[in-house]
């Protein structure tokens, strides 16, 4: 079968709005609120120019938790890039995978990522570097009446929208957190239909499942129509609240061929991640304006909601320890969260960005 390949979004393009605005992002109050870290874009020493201009990240979707890879768009071409390209996967073929496919292919250079699927990527062999924990949570456990704990799925009718999505990993490690066997105490009901409104959320809405798990902004799209509630939400809920639930993580090839590239890509994300959380009405209305989001009301409720303030409290580590552990609880994963972290991490550039903003 002839492969093909995804299609991408480049600056100047024809093909998409998300790429057609020449306008700055920077302006108004998201400017305002993040100005303590957009004062300075490479520290008190001079930086040379990246080794590459270019830069791939995937076309998720900017109403989630994705946001700031969208934001970071104007910083990106601050920091030197002049191709800033957002990759758009095949939907024939990669409809129900997830961006972790695109990274394993070489097809993306930075994958905005859950933890564990990071974590099995690593232990996988694919030569990936987790640079940053993100933010603290996105996700909502979301039930009908009658259900009020983890623990009353048992028995009861459980909604994933794809078998190979982040999804059920968190799910499994939900309930076997609390005494539950993934593998027989629930069924699972696979949709394998891809949407914000499809899939899940769908059959959740025409009652066709119990509980599902609903990632931003799902569950504010539910609480907006009244259907169902929330019986866990990751944001506040211990453990899962206490650790990173996504990273940013680097191709290893990109990030050991061009050093000073990387960290000035992850300097921007983490730029935008401090305006989404600083300024999340002025955030969502550049997005909606620019034509990559429809309800600003729903994306203003989502950023304000999500812990990306978070990232220079957080220890990377914690989140890997946690959750290779809970992976191998339920036989995800074999691997030793030491080996993880000696593998698949590299702190180098986040720390000489944390010890710029101490100058």
């Amino acid at each position: 079968m002839r492969r093909t390949r995804p299609r991408i979004f480049r600056e100047g393009g024809s093909s998409t709005k998300i790429i057609q605005t020449r306008r700055h992002f920077l302006v108004g109050a998201a400017a305002a609120g993040a100005a303590g870290f957009l004062g300075s874009t490479t520290g008190s020493r001079a930086e040379p120019p990246p080794e590459t201009t270019t830069v791939r990240l995937a076309n998720g979707l900017a109403g989630s938790c994705w946001a700031p890879q969208f934001v970071a768009q104007d910083l990106l071409r601050a920091e030197g890039f002049t191709d800033v390209r957002y990759v758009v996967p095949d939907w024939d073929k990669d409809m129900l995978q997830d961006t972790s496919v695109w990274m394993t292919r070489g097809e993306i250079d930075f994958d905005w990522q859950f933890v564990p699927v990071t974590i099995a990527m690593i232990e996988a062999g694919i030569p990936v570097k987790i640079l940053v924990g993100l933010h603290s949570g996105c996700l909502e456990l979301m039930a009908h009446e009658g259900i009020s704990k983890i623990t009353d799925l048992k028995g009861k009718r459980v909604g994933v929208d794809s078998w190979h999505w982040a999804a059920r990993v968190f799910l499994s490690l939900m309930t076997a957190y609390v005494g539950l066997d993934p593998n027989s105490d629930f069924e699972w009901v696979e949709s394998k239909e891809l949407g914000l409104e499809a899939g899940s959320l769908k059959l959740f809405a025409n009652g066709k499942i119990d509980a599902f798990l609903g990632t931003t902004p799902q569950p504010q799209m539910l609480r907006a129509r009244k259907i169902g509630h929330s019986i866990l939400d990751t944001k506040i809920d211990r453990p899962w609240s206490h650790f990173y639930c996504c990273t940013l993580a680097a191709s290893g090839d990109y990030a050991s061929k061009y050093p000073v590239a990387t960290k000035r890509v992850l300097r921007a994300i983490l730029k935008s991640i401090d305006l989404c959380g600083s300024a999340p009405q002025a955030v969502a209305r550049q997005l909606v304006d620019r034509g990559l989001a429809d309800n600003y009301e729903l994306l203003a409720q989502s950023l304000t909601g999500i812990g990306y303030d978070r990232w220079r409290d957080f220890d990377t580590d914690d989140a890997i320890r946690f959750y290779t552990l809970r992976m191998r609880e339920v036989g995800m994963s074999k691997a030793n969260p030491i080996d993880i972290i000696a593998h698949g991490t590299n702190w180098q550039f986040l720390n000489e960005i944390k010890r710029e903003l101490k100058t």
